[in-house]
């Protein structure tokens, strides 16, 4: 077969103006072969009349009487000589077998002619008659319509015979041998000779007809049976009926669509001038007033401009949806558009993400492309448009796994000046490509970066960024390690104090295992991966002499990773190597304390002076809570340097607390402090120091009068004021210590009253208890005489003593009651005690 030229042009495509990137033309439906090979010789001499299409080959029939088997290739396999006039119809049973020709008149085979007992067919001339062959072999003959002229067209599916006449289309229903309906014909005006019925039987009971320029599509349709009287069993019900634009030639259907084929007249308004007369190939969809058009391709066929509707014929295969347009001289073959037609369109238009996504949904389905190739142009589309990154990013999905591809695209990316592109997306897993293409591509970056920003110094600042990400994001091992650590030293003699070149660098040792080198850097640099980098390698050996570095670079990393590895390092080497700057150690040394206030006792008389140098808020607490520290050398330097509140702690804690509570009245003058020293230590004596040392001093005595209610009594303050002396606020002093006064009496009423409810509740417990019933069973056993307590008789007189102990005795077996009468002891829990009356219980009988 060859291709149609032109065949897929739009006919209602819109003119677009030529600055439009974007096509905004459709994908065509349907793709076209021009059948050739055998057909095109026969048609050079003769001119073709029908064919009928069967899934194995094709039958044709020509104007001068000729029929040609055919196979799909449209070479010839068979040739008959049937008159010298035109053959009208052919017609072939489902199993191809059979063929029904008639020169002069149309035919009709029984779909199961082949299979059928009862062979039948039917032609169809000025009248339809029905051949059957019966049981004796002989042929009958019946006439199934006759008066209304020339039958022009018939076609048999299933049990229903669909026949078109000059006034209509009448369907006959095999089984029932009933004529179900007629449907009258619409164009009247036209010449039925010259715009022929096109019948088509969609399935074994919908009929597609085609007439003129009006389509129609019949279902038949069974019979209610309580409506069928004298009427057919079966009818038919016109689903869709629309006109159409121009003259239908051909009709087939597709799916839920339906194909059809139109012929056009030289003077449609609609169509422009290079379109006239050809014919057209439509598929719509039929709608129920009316139908939606699908798609629309003009065929250029041999010598359509001498054709007429007539001439025409739309013949298909329901297996393979293949539709044949038949012309006297041409056939074209049109199928639908597979997967590979569809990449083959996109590719055309230049869309090649979508092709390429197509062509990965239906990898399995497609047979003339390949999914890579299609990447590949892809990939060179996007290079040639200069959208280097998106190319780049494509090569990762194209390329895969396939490394000779991927060097070759970093070769041409290299040759156009874009390895920074493709540097990104560079395989760096399991599949890696030759160390030299990441070694090309690092050198590249260090020379362009390093060359940009030596040019500009404003740019310094981010010197080499596109190398230091990919050293970072690089594993070490895609390259050779020593030459990038080469290349950067070379660059680094130019600037010496390249940060980012130098951080890279510390990283590159790093991955060459030489961590003390990648040490020393991030010191120098102040780097934050310093720690990370001690932690992770476990490098606390080599930053034993590094101490001070880290600890100015960050003290709270720096202590906290110290005092985390202490086995590591010891608190001896790091107390050396602190000691010429105090205000480290006495960070380092705080921690340490705030962690165990034990673990540095021997550093705590250092820490007294530490403290005070850098961090006096904290010398208090610390000798609240440090019981290693010298009291008398804590006792000197808060001396020294007049530290009140922690000297007054101080000689508290060494038991001259006169001394602190003159200091604190002497030298803070702070009588609410005084008081709450005193009623810490809770002496009388401090008390009575306290109250002498106020007894001049009006503010003092406002503040003991407020404060010493609850632990001296106000009394002997008061007896003690002299006579005349003006107190601020002695009112109201005085009535706070009514108020404490009254308090405490409530208080003690209060607790009074608790206490005597209490004793109560716990005395009707103990009763409640010693009334509780004792069980005693046969298990039981007399604690004098050893014998169960139960006597084997119980009709017998018994008697039995429980003791709340739980010790049982038989009641004959008990001692003598002591002096008390009516009171008895327990002689086990009498012996064990040994105190009188330790076993009293009352006597159970």
């Amino acid at each position: 077969m060859a291709e149609v030229e032109d065949q897929g042009r739009k006919l209602s495509e819109e003119s677009t103006d030529e600055s439009e990137e974007e096509d905004t033309e459709e994908e065509p439906k349907l793709k076209y072969e021009r059948l050739t090979n055998g057909v095109t010789e026969v048609l050079q001499k003769d001119a073709a009349s029908c064919m009928t299409v069967h899934d194995k080959f094709l039958a044709l029939g020509t104007h001068f009487g000729k029929v040609y088997l055919l196979d799909i290739q449209g070479n010839v396999t068979q040739k008959f000589e049937i008159s010298l006039v035109k053959i009208n119809q052919i017609s072939l049973d489902e199993s191809g077998d059979h063929v029904g020709i008639s020169p002069s008149l149309v035919v009709a085979l029984h779909p199961q002619f082949s299979k059928s007992n009862n062979k039948q067919f039917v032609t169809g001339g000025n009248k339809l008659l029905l051949y059957e062959r019966n049981w004796l072999n002989r042929w009958k003959t019946s006439v199934l319509h006759e008066g209304e002229g020339n039958i022009t067209n018939v076609k048999w599916r299933a049990n229903l015979i669909a026949w078109a006449n000059n006034l209509g289309v009448k369907i006959y229903d095999i089984g029932s041998k009933q004529r179900i309906t007629n449907v009258l014909r619409d164009n009247t005006s036209l010449r039925p000779d010259m715009y022929p019925c096109s019948l088509c039987w969609k399935n074994n009971t919908t009929l597609i007809i085609g007439w003129g320029s009006s389509v129609k599509i019949c279902v038949v349709k069974e019979r209610d049976p309580t409506e069928i009287r004298d009427l057919p069993s079966r009818y038919v019900e016109i689903v869709s009926a629309f006109e159409t634009e121009f003259f239908i030639s051909g009709l087939a259907p597709l799916a839920d669509q339906l194909v059809t084929l139109y012929y056009v007249k030289e003077n449609s308004e609609h169509m422009e001038e290079e379109f006239r007369t050809r014919p057209r190939l439509d598929i719509i969809q039929p709608l129920a007033e009316g139908c939606e058009e699908i798609s629309s391709d003009a065929l250029t066929v041999r010598n359509f401009q001498e054709n007429q509707c007539r001439d025409y014929r739309l013949e298909h295969s329901e297996g393979e949806s293949l539709f044949y347009i038949i012309s006297p001289k041409d056939i074209v073959v049109a199928k639908e558009r597979d997967q590979d037609d569809h990449i083959d369109w996109l590719l055309e238009k230049k869309k090649y993400e979508e092709a390429l996504m197509a062509a990965e949904i239906s990898f399995k389905n497609i047979k003339r492309h390949d999914v890579q190739k299609i990447g590949m142009a892809y990939i060179n589309h996007l290079v040639e448009r200069g959208d280097y990154d998106a190319a780049a990013r494509k090569c990762q999905k194209v390329l895969g796994k396939n490394m000779d591809l991927w060097e070759n695209e970093v070769y041409r990316f290299k040759t156009i000046g874009q390895l920074k592109a493709i540097s990104q997306y560079l395989p760096r897993g399991d599949l890696r490509l030759r160390p030299a293409i990441y070694e090309m591509i690092l050198h590249e970056f260090l020379k362009t970066d390093y060359e940009v920003c030596f040019k500009f110094a404003f740019l310094l600042l981010f010197l080499t960024q596109g190398f230091a990400t990919l050293i970072r994001e690089w594993p070490g091992e895609l390259y050779n390690n020593m030459a990038i650590v080469q290349a950067v030293n070379e660059h680094l003699k130019k600037d010496p104090t390249n940060s980012m070149l130098l951080t890279t660098l510390a990283e590159l040792y790093t991955y060459d295992q030489r961590y003390d080198r990648a040490l020393e850097i991030y010191l120098k640099l102040r780097h934050k991966d310093v720690y990370q980098l001690i932690h992770k390698h476990n490098l606390f050996s080599s930053i034993k002499d590094k101490i001070v570095l880290l600890m100015d670079f960050d003290k709270e990393k720096a202590v906290d990773m110290l005092l985390d590895n202490e086995d590591k390092i010891s608190m001896d080497k790091v107390v050396e190597e602190l000691k010429d700057r105090p205000e480290l150690l006495h960070v380092y040394l705080h921690k340490l304390f705030k962690r165990d206030h034990h673990k540095g006792q021997k550093y705590h008389e250092r820490q007294i002076s530490l403290y005070a140098e850098f961090d006096r808020p904290n010398l208090l607490p610390f000798l609240r809570e440090s019981m290693h520290c010298p009291l008398e050398k804590a006792l000197e330097i808060c001396q020294q340097r007049h530290f009140v509140e922690e000297t007054v702690f101080l000689l508290s804690r060494m038991g001259n607390c006169r001394r602190a509570l003159q200091m604190i009245m002497e030298e803070l003058a702070d009588v609410d402090k005084a008081i709450e020293f005193a009623k810490e230590q809770d002496d009388r004596e401090l008390w009575e120091d306290l109250i002498s040392y106020s007894i001049d001093k009006p503010p003092f005595i406002t503040g003991l009068l407020n404060n010493i209610g609850t632990h001296v009594d106000p009394i002997l303050l008061i007896h003690r004021i002299k006579e005349g002396m003006e107190i601020p606020n002695l009112r109201d002093s005085l009535v706070k210590i009514l108020q404490d006064y009254n308090l405490q009496i409530l208080l003690r009423e209060g607790c009074k009253k608790i206490l005597v409810a209490d004793s109560l509740s716990l005395l009707q417990r103990m009763h409640r208890t010693q009334k509780r019933g004792v069980r005693v069973d046969e298990e039981n056993i007399c604690e004098s005489c050893h014998t169960p307590i139960l006597p084997s008789d119980t009709a017998q007189a018994f008697g039995v003593v429980v003791f709340h102990c739980r010790h049982k005795f038989h009641k004959e077996c008990l001692p003598s009651p002591g002096n008390v009468p009516g009171i008895q002891y327990c002689n086990i829990c009498s012996a064990k005690r040994r105190g009188p009356g330790s076993g009293i219980l009352e006597m159970k009988k």
